[in-house]
């Protein structure tokens, strides 16, 4: 089973970042990019959620660091103490910075609705998308299928790459957001075998069709910005329905 991904946001940033593997996760929050107040969108329940209230993940990143850490601070005071003697400036800031949290909580629960809205978007065009691209691979040797000479399919490279699409398609409907990297490696295979199969051939408008189509549905498993979403989408579908047109009635 492909790992988890993970698109974060942390309180300062104005989009969200990923996707990310848990070992990527890990190195960030060692790094001090990401900690309790980080959420992530979790897509089984299609919400953001903080990793301090994801007691599993959290242990995963944080395991005994925390404690380490504190442990740490703890000689630093002891024995440097002439370093620490502002405490009332750490608690402005720290009060300073509640304040800031409790009044921007719409605009950020506004930012990461809008974030919601382009991911799940961006889902879903790209499914539709690789359905156009497969059933329109399929289709030309519908009679084959029918035909029951499934060895010959053997020979037909379309059909093969026309499967993978439907069974990516499969996937997509049930929102398993773990297939994006082999969907990109599908992205990238169909705009190169694609784009010199056809190129070959003599056919500049079919294979920019296929190009631009699959470069959309790469994107559109990247971004979560919702108008670069849009964009993305006009390319996938463009690109493919385009495609799909080409290669029916040639």
């Amino acid at each position: 089973m492909a790992p988890q991904e993970f698109y974060i946001r942390n309180e300062s940033d104005t989009e969200a970042r990923g996707p990310f593997d848990l070992e990527q996760l890990t190195s960030l929050a060692e790094n001090g990019q990401a900690d309790d107040n980080t959420v992530y969108y979790d897509s089984k329940a299609e919400e953001w959620v903080s990793i301090g209230s994801d007691t599993e993940l959290k242990s995963q990143l944080f395991p005994e660091k925390k404690k380490l850490t504190i442990k740490a601070r703890e000689d630093i005071v002891s024995l440097n103490a002439t370093e620490e003697t502002a405490p009332p400036i750490e608690v402005a800031d720290m009060l300073k910075a509640a304040e800031g949290r409790t009044d921007d909580t719409k605009d950020k629960k506004d930012v990461t609705e809008d974030l919601a809205r382009a991911v799940k978007l961006g889902m879903r065009c790209a499914t539709a998308a690789i359905l156009i691209s497969g059933l329109s691979l399929i289709a030309p040797s519908i009679d084959t299928i029918v035909a029951g000479n499934y060895p010959k399919l053997l020979e037909q490279p379309f059909v093969i790459l026309g499967a993978i699409d439907i069974f990516i398609v499969l996937c997509l409907l049930l929102e398993a957001v773990n297939i994006y990297p082999f969907v990109r490696f599908r992205a990238t295979l169909g705009a190169g075998f694609l784009g010199v199969l056809f190129y070959t051939q003599g056919d500049a408008l079919t294979v920019f069709a296929a190009v631009v189509g699959s470069v959309g549905i790469y994107f559109l498993t990247v971004f979560t910005n919702l108008a670069v979403v849009l964009l993305t989408t006009g390319l996938a579908l463009g690109g493919m329905g385009y495609f799909a047109y080409a290669l029916l009635t040639t």
